[in-house]
């Protein structure tokens, strides 16, 4: 099969014009790949343990353990397939790679391709079971046949996959992410137009076609990151750069613009995408060493910017302790009704999404200034977050999944509704009968 991206395409100087018509010639030639035959992947016994969080009572299930370092997927893919039977992660073991822990046994199970190569840089389809993952320069869709086991422990659970190839490329840069409808991937990588610069990729996940969307803005500083599709709107990509972080572009015409542009020296980091046209970053206006930064909303179609999260801002106090009420990545709930912010110290808070009221849900994964942050992604219910690098129990760094107390869910749902009197021993737990609807993703 052809490959779809030119390769080794920082090696070559070639025109501009050259590159455009071969590209589209390939395009053409694009035929739907095919699933090939099932292989078994290997099945490993659970490592899961569990326990209740000693300071505010949440359950913490752990999806690992041993002296592995492990590692949740990055905050805005997607973590678990589709039907929930299984939840994604990475692992440096020696059998390591993209792995997944099936959610009826514990069992983790070593997702490689058909010719056994490890993968990573990958995301939970939309609608099916399935992964879109890399194995080297092969974008490769798997899909999965689980036998769980009754008795795992004696009897391991059996898992086979497919694979399809959806096309090669090289130099790509960061994950792929699917927009919500399906249709495609993107990511980031070399960019055939400028050999000095990076551009924004899609890839159709029908027929495999990949299509260079836009290079970077002039006067940027940085290569492409963090990109990834608006979880409402199947034509919108954002990326980020420098000295301007938040850039969107639509697909249909490619041209990228800035939905907020900050000031000098103004926080504006780790950005994701939430319901109804929002995004979600982290920043403040103080200056470092002393630097604010809240949970913030960004109204990608009016630029308008909200607070949801509070920060705050200790003029005189070192990092470490400014870092304790500070967010550093942000992502939000499927439903609208909560975000979450983590920091340094491996504190993970959630904000109710109506009233920005914050619950602790979880804290003291991470020593200050050592390993990865907990990097929050969100269950298909929004009932759980997944969570990773804890060094909660003891050697190693673990996956972690904490469900969200069922009394602080059943409190969020009655957020919005209209309270005709106050009844009998309600007190302070009433809402309020002007507050809005609970936003939805379409």
């Amino acid at each position: 099969m052809f490959s779809i991206l030119l390769r080794n395409i920082r090696r070559f100087s070639v025109p501009a014009v050259f590159v455009t018509i071969f590209c589209a010639a390939l395009g053409a030639q694009a035929v739907a790949p095919a699933f090939g035959e099932r292989y078994p992947l290997e099945v490993f016994p659970t490592e899961a343990k569990r326990m209740v969080d000693d300071q505010t009572g949440a359950e913490l299930l752990f999806l690992t353990s041993g002296p592995t370092k492990n590692q949740n997927l990055y905050f805005h893919q997607r973590s678990w397939l589709s039907d929930n039977s299984m939840i994604l992660f990475a692992s440096q073991r020696e059998h390591g790679g993209l792995m997944g822990y099936l959610t009826a046994t514990g069992e983790l199970v070593r997702i490689t391709a058909s010719d056994g190569a490890p993968t990573g840089g990958a995301t939970a389809a939309v609608n099916h079971p399935a992964v879109y993952t890399m194995a080297g320069p092969r974008v490769l869709e798997i899909s999965f046949e689980i036998e769980a086991s009754k008795e795992p422990e004696r009897t391991p659970s059996k898992v086979w996959a497919r694979q399809r190839l959806l096309c090669e490329m090289n130099s790509t840069i960061g994950q792929l992410n699917e927009n919500c409808d399906g249709h495609f991937l993107a990511t980031g990588g070399a960019d055939p137009q400028n050999a000095k610069s990076t551009a924004v990729f899609t890839i159709s996940t029908d027929d495999g076609t990949v299509k260079r969307v836009c290079g970077m803005p002039p006067g940027t500083t940085l290569g492409v990151s963090h990109v990834q599709w608006s979880v409402t709107n199947p034509n919108w990509i954002s990326f980020a750069n420098a000295p301007i972080r938040l850039w969107v572009v639509d697909i249909r015409d490619g041209k990228p613009w800035a939905p907020y542009v900050e000031r000098d020296g103004e926080l504006v980091t780790h950005e994701s995408w939430w319901v109804n046209d929002l995004m979600l970053f982290c920043g403040g206006v103080h200056a470092k060493p002393t630097e604010d930064s809240h949970v913030k909303t960004l109204n990608v179609r009016t630029g308008e910017v909200r607070i949801v999260g509070e920060g705050a801002w200790f003029p005189n106090l070192d990092n470490a302790t400014i870092s304790k009420r500070n967010w550093w990545h942000a992502s939000g709930s499927p439903d609208g009704r909560w975000a979450a912010g983590d920091n340094w110290h491996g504190d993970i808070m959630l904000f109710e999404g109506l009233t920005a009221r914050p619950h602790l849900l979880t804290a003291g994964h991470r020593t200050y200034g050592s390993g990865a942050h907990p990097e929050v992604g969100w269950s298909r219910k929004s009932d759980q977050v997944v969570f990773g690098g804890s060094y909660k129990i003891g050697e190693g760094a673990h996956v972690c999944v904490a469900t969200i107390p069922a009394a602080w869910q059943e409190q969020a749902a009655q957020l919005g509704r209209r309270v005709e009197a106050v009844e009998p021993g309600m007190g302070n737990n009433t809402t309020s009968p002007t507050s809005p609807s609970v936003p939805k993703s379409e």
